[in-house]
């Protein structure tokens, strides 16, 4: 008897597991990121190693990787791989803060009583950071 961890799922159901279409998980193959074992019949099944690259895929393009950083995320061997991976963590510190500033801005309005909130100090220190120009 198969343990749990030798079964194998059709693309049908991986796709309905992640929420995503089959052409999807098509697209990521032949990108080269999946390589799905064939059974006698030709039809792709997906053992558990695959089913982890596919929720690392899902989880990178969420936090704005491309596919191809995505790649070179999967590739222990690739010489640029810190390079992009620190590329990445660049880019995820500068959305977070800006993230964070937004979410204080929308704190700020929600919880402001001026009638004009574009005209509010408060509101507009949220945003003179990119005012600069024109002061």
């Amino acid at each position: 008897m198969k343990s749990s961890r030798d079964r194998t799922w059709s693309v049908g159901e991986v796709a309905q597991r992640f929420d995503l279409p089959t052409n999807v998980l098509r697209h990521w193959e032949s990108v080269g990121l999946l390589t799905p074992a064939r059974d006698s019949a030709d039809r792709r099944r997906y053992a558990r190693a695959d089913i982890v690259r596919v929720a690392a895929i899902q989880r990178n393009k969420d936090a704005g990787m491309t596919l191809d950083q995505i790649a070179v995320l999967l590739d222990a061997g690739a010489p640029e791989r810190h390079a992009v991976l620190q590329a990445h963590l660049d880019d995820l510190d500068r959305r977070m803060e800006q993230m964070r500033i937004s979410r204080e801005m929308t704190e700020h309005s929600y919880n402001c009583k001026a009638h004009d909130i574009g005209a509010c100090p408060g509101f507009q220190r949220h945003v003179s950071d990119l005012m600069g120009a024109f002061e």
